[in-house]
């Protein structure tokens, strides 16, 4: 089902509003549900919507936060949440880093007591459509074996990272540290697909093509990926004095209760380091060196980080999103009781 990227915006807003959300976070959370749609990342977008809406009906998202934002140091800070909607929360926070940067060079700014907050590409560019360099990173529920486990014990844990050039494109990647996203694995059971068999692992810790039989996602390249979510864990969690590892709560466990998530934004002002129009420019110099790159076989070319999916968003005057996802959104229910105490890999 292909839909204007005006009205898919409309049908989650009025969505997140019906469920309980108030219009200026409903729209926080659209706009980034939005972005990636119009990427290609629909594992963090339209689909999410009814989990939201559910959570939202039954009290697990604080509709009426009192947000506070505390400096600790002249590069340092702390967001607090009060466990309101994670996009809003997210970039709100990302808007004062970046504030702090232009002043201090860097800027350090954790999140504290927030729901899930969506695709993490979506703040890193805030930093860098202001010139400046962006890394964030966040917790999420256990789903991943650890290297050489074989029972869950860390989340997905993602990493996002941007960079402005001076051609006003960007360079912006964001990933999970598993061979893929959780949300991957819902868009395949959505469109009953298979999955490759190494993303994920059977009840026995045996790789698995069907994403209903998924028990446990796997880190990227082993204990390289593994390493990498314990420092995600320890620098969004432990440091922001948050539950950590498999202690952090369910997206499904209670949607009754706050999940109190942590989130770390990173911003380096280039400006503190070297010339700023240098460092764009030299970016600029890399995104057409990499296109310059001879390409495989099977490859038009060589991109950079971002480009694809930037340039799918250029061009994005629709967007695709599965009938079911399409029919929730355009009925009258608010949810369908869907999630509440649902083992996340149930079918």
């Amino acid at each position: 089902m292909k839909v204007t990227v005006q009205e898919l915006e409309t049908l989650i807003s009025n969505k997140l509003i019906k469920a309980g959300l108030n219009e200026e976070h409903a729209n926080v959370v659209t706009d980034v549900l939005v972005h990636a749609d119009a990427r290609g990342y629909h594992s963090h977008g339209a689909m999410r919507v009814e989990y939201y809406a559910e959570r939202i009906a039954k009290g697990g998202i604080n509709n009426d936060p009192a947000i506070q934002f505390e400096k600790t140091g002249p590069s340092t800070a702390l967001f607090e949440g009060d466990n309101g909607v994670g996009h809003y929360m997210a970039k709100k926070a990302m808007e004062e880093a970046v504030a702090v940067a232009k002043e201090n060079g860097v800027a350090v700014v954790g999140v504290k007591n927030i729901s899930h907050s969506g695709a993490l590409s979506y703040f890193v560019e805030q930093a860098a459509d202001e010139g400046l360099v962006g890394l964030s990173m966040c917790q999420s529920d256990p789903m991943v074996v650890p290297f050489g486990g074989a029972e869950p014990y860390y989340g997905t844990n993602p990493i996002a990272f941007a960079a402005p050039s001076s051609s006003g494109k960007k360079v912006i990647f964001d990933m999970a540290t598993t061979v893929q996203a959780w949300g991957k694995v819902l868009h395949a059971r959505s469109k009953n697909e298979e999955i490759p068999d190494d993303w994920a692992v059977d009840e026995n810790g045996e790789p698995t093509t069907d994403p209903f039989n998924v028990k446990a996602l796997v880190p990227i390249a082993g204990p390289k990926g593994y390493g990498l979510m314990m420092m995600v864990d320890i620098l969004s969690g432990l440091l922001l004095g948050l539950e950590s590892g498999n202690k952090v709560t369910s997206m499904y466990e209670d949607l009754t209760e706050h999940r109190k998530l942590g989130q770390l934004h990173l911003v380096i002002n280039p400006e503190f380091f070297t010339s700023a129009e240098i460092f764009k420019e030299n970016i600029t110099n890399t995104m057409n060196e990499l296109n310059q790159v001879k390409p495989r076989a099977g490859f038009d070319r060589v991109s950079y980080p971002g480009q694809r999916s930037e340039e799918r968003a250029e061009k994005s005057e629709h967007i695709e999103i599965v009938d079911d996802v399409y029919e929730y959104l355009t009925s009258e229910a608010v949810h369908h009781n869907k999630y509440d105490h649902k083992d996340p890999f149930a079918k």
